[in-house]
């Protein structure tokens, strides 16, 4: 398997598998591919957790299958992933002990080995994060991972204890060993939420985490007021 990202603002992820070879992804959502991959749905396995693993994704919100994509034939075939805003794609290897967190959205695609499941986090507005509420999925099991984060992407290594506090929708990934919970600062009327409050995720080290400039949430509510309304006639 030989993997390229290509592009700056808008990348796009380049995968060409030898005969045999295969990757997942939880949407489906592929942007090209030659004529010889093939697609089919899989509850997980080989590694990837199977159907315990479909079971928790289901009830965390997502969805019970995984897309599969497998070259056939006897020479490599290509597929990509293109990010549908501006944004990166960070190829993040995860393990034992090395599991990852990601946003709703941001699991572009693995390999068989990864198990990736998906949790509602209680306390957040489900209207705006479209339906199901703030919805984080769990990469765990072994193998790469491809994650797309929108608009710049920040850094930061948190020491034990050390804690930022962030925006839910600027949560981009983040390390299994940093904690968190939802936090609510009293005294700010939240535009997004309509309530007197702001709703931030309090992420707590150790660990690595990375945060996104450009959440869709806030994107769509941004342009919002310069979508044309229907006619009251």
């Amino acid at each position: 398997m030989q993997t390229t990202i290509k592009g700056t603002t808008l990348p796009v992820l380049e995968i060409t598998l030898n005969p045999g070879e295969s990757v997942i992804s939880t949407h489906g959502e592929l942007s090209w591919m030659s004529p010889n991959i093939t697609l089919s749905q899989t509850t997980g396995g080989r590694g990837g957790g199977g159907f315990l693993s479909a079971v928790k994704r289901a009830i965390g919100g997502g969805s019970f299958f995984q897309t599969q994509y497998q070259a056939q034939g006897s020479g490599p075939g290509m597929i990509a992933f293109a990010t549908k805003v501006p944004g990166e794609i960070l190829p993040m290897q995860v393990g034992p002990g090395r599991g990852l967190y990601v946003h709703r959205h941001g699991f572009l695609c693995g390999t068989p080995g990864i198990q990736a499941t998906a949790s509602s986090v209680p306390g957040l507005g489900a209207g705006l994060w479209g339906g199901e509420g703030f919805v984080l999925q769990r990469l765990e099991g072994n193998g790469e991972a491809w994650i797309e984060l929108s608009g710049e992407v920040s850094t930061y290594q948190l020491a034990p204890g050390q804690t930022m506090l962030v925006h839910p929708g600027h949560v981009g990934l983040f390390q299994e060993s940093v904690s968190f919970q939802i936090t609510r600062l009293q005294g700010v009327r939240n535009i997004l939420f309509g309530d007197n409050g702001l709703h931030l995720v309090a992420l707590t080290g150790p660990g690595e985490i990375w945060l996104q400039s450009m959440p869709i949430p806030l994107l769509a509510h941004a342009v919002y007021p310069y979508l044309p309304r229907p006619s009251s006639n």
